[in-house]
């Protein structure tokens, strides 16, 4: 017999964005009750949804925090499996998830494959007696368990490093370890497996697709996903909202979620989706007491742009030496909350071409740090002569190369799995480096992207190479003949080849100052 159930959710503190309040709201419209887990403030909670504090199910000092994101979806995988113990007809449902139609269970088990691989526990119904349940709490007793699903390869390094006094705690392990990994190993593991639903039934739109539910075009695409027996959808929280803040806050009108937005009657200006950078705002005024203050980003007069930021972490790109940040700021502006891979060759001055070691110690990394700092999203990358791999960031990756060496440079970038949107060439500057650069990396150029080659009118005794053409003459020829020359004509020949994937090249002056020597050239792909 089919038996009505309840809908449990956890938000621990902070505003619902209209993601979270359309999942809410549409448990509510099909005929759920829903109570809503919370250890701190929630606003824009719908009527009708039960608020009740979080420590009645799991006492707030067992927050434990993915190490590398700092996500809370670790203690959300703890807080799930004791509620589901102490609740008969409670069903779990992610505050991404929304409802299609009720949910119906015979047995008190509701869950999804999500693959063909594994079954995610985003919505989780288990009876209180599973054995599944049972297991899962109990391994989530020990923090720095060894997952018995691992490899024996993986536990035995795992196992190396507890016997050291240094076992690895849950929070970095990889992600979805006390999650999907879980869930999955102990389902099959006690037989419960046989009641998962197929992925239409949960996750018919997968974590590749979630865009989808946001775009016009693809709005039958999403239809023809749904099926009569699809009872949730999956909107991927974290991700979706990154993605709608990306392209203005809003879903694109008569897409799938916004025919949702509209069916549910949600209300999206009480309820914005906020950027890292908003609620960081948000907190900030809230901590000050100011909690009426609508976040203001440091986007307009008075804020923070490109130059301060090179001027505050000591690049010389800023106001006191290149002025290069002027002209980058105006450039690189609408790609500022964007997630983009962004590559810089020449980490540090002072290295070869100014006499010094390739092995010299390196101490600090500036431009790195202020890319970081303007592109809150972006993938940096860093290629350089120079070790500088002890540089510790979770959106920064090093590559170490010879720029001497096309085969290094062409080996560096195939290391980048997603094409770069923008690159700066800022390492020795001799015109064969620079050349070579260009020829290995611009094919690899996201379409619509930006390759800058930066101090054209400085080459470096060390590494230039006598009689060759110029960078700067070669791309003033470009501009002036749309034909690329060389004193090597093989050079020529390569060059000329991809001119047809140029869409624009700008050359700036020194100091931007008219009548200088040319300094950089921004060259725009189509």
């Amino acid at each position: 017999m089919k038996r009505d159930v309840e809908i449990g959710m956890l938000w621990v503190e902070g505003p619902l964005s209209y993601v979270e309040v359309l999942c809410a709201q549409s448990f509510l419209d099909a005929g759920h009750h829903v109570k809503l887990y919370h250890y701190k403030d929630v606003q824009n909670v719908p009527e009708g949804v039960e608020l009740i504090h979080g420590d009645s199910v799991l006492k707030i000092d067992r927050f434990i925090q993915h190490g590398r994101t700092g996500s809370f979806a670790l203690f959300s995988d703890v807080f799930r499996y004791h509620l589901l113990q102490q609740n008969d007809r409670m069903i779990w449902a992610d505050l991404d998830a929304y409802c299609a139609k009720p949910f119906e269970t015979e047995t008190g088990h509701f869950f999804g494959w999500e693959s063909d691989t594994h079954i995610n526990g985003g919505v989780l119904g288990l009876p209180p007696d599973s054995e599944a349940l049972g297991q899962l709490l109990e391994m989530s007793e020990d923090e720095y368990g060894i997952p018995e699903w691992y490899s024996d390869r993986e536990k035995a390094k795992f196992q190396e490093k507890k016997d050291a006094g240094d076992p690895v705690h849950v929070s970095d392990m990889k992600w979805g370890v006390w999650g999907p990994q879980a869930v999955t190993h102990y389902l099959h593991k006690t037989g419960e497996a046989k009641y998962a639903l197929p992925i239409e039934g949960l996750y018919p739109v997968g974590f590749r697709d979630r865009r989808l539910l946001g775009r016009t075009r693809a709005r039958e695409k999403v239809g023809a996903m749904l099926t009569e027996n699809t009872y949730s959808v999956h909107f991927y929280g974290r991700r979706i909202r990154e993605f709608l803040s990306d392209i203005g806050g809003m879903p694109e009108p008569d897409s799938w979620m916004d025919d949702r937005l509209k069916k549910h009657r949600i209300d999206c200006d009480a309820a914005p989706v906020l950027s890292r950078e908003e609620k960081a705002a948000m907190k900030e005024a809230e901590a000050m007491g100011n909690v009426t203050t609508a976040p203001r980003l440091p986007t307009g007069k008075g804020g923070e742009n490109l130059t301060d930021l090179a001027d505050r972490y000591g690049s010389d790109k800023g106001s006191k030496k290149h002025r290069y940040t002027e002209l980058y700021h105006m450039l690189f502006h609408p790609y500022r909350q964007r997630k983009i891979t962004f590559l810089e060759m020449g980490l540090l001055i002072g290295g070869p071409e100014h006499g010094h070691a390739a092995d010299r110690e390196t101490t600090d990394c500036p431009s790195i740090r202020m890319w970081l700092d303007y592109f809150p999203k972006a993938e940096i990358h860093g290629l350089d002569v120079s070790d500088f791999s002890w540089v510790e960031h979770e959106r920064f990756t090093f590559h170490r190369c010879d720029m001497d060496e096309r085969d290094n440079i062409a080996a560096a970038i195939e290391e980048i799995e997603t094409a770069p949107t923008i690159v700066i060439d800022d390492a020795s500057h001799a015109s064969h480096h620079q050349q070579n650069a260009f020829l290995e990396i611009f094919p690899r150029l996201d379409s619509g992207g930006l390759y800058i080659i930066e101090d054209l009118r400085w080459q470096p005794d060390t590494y230039e190479q006598e009689g060759i053409t110029k960078t700067a003459a070669l791309f003033r020829d470009w501009v002036e003949t749309r034909t690329f020359t060389h004193s090597d004509p093989k050079v020529a020949a390569e060059f000329n080849k991809l001119a047809e994937d140029i869409s624009g090249v700008h050359l700036a002056p020194a100091r931007m100052v008219p009548g200088k020597r040319l300094q950089v050239a921004v060259i725009h792909k189509k």
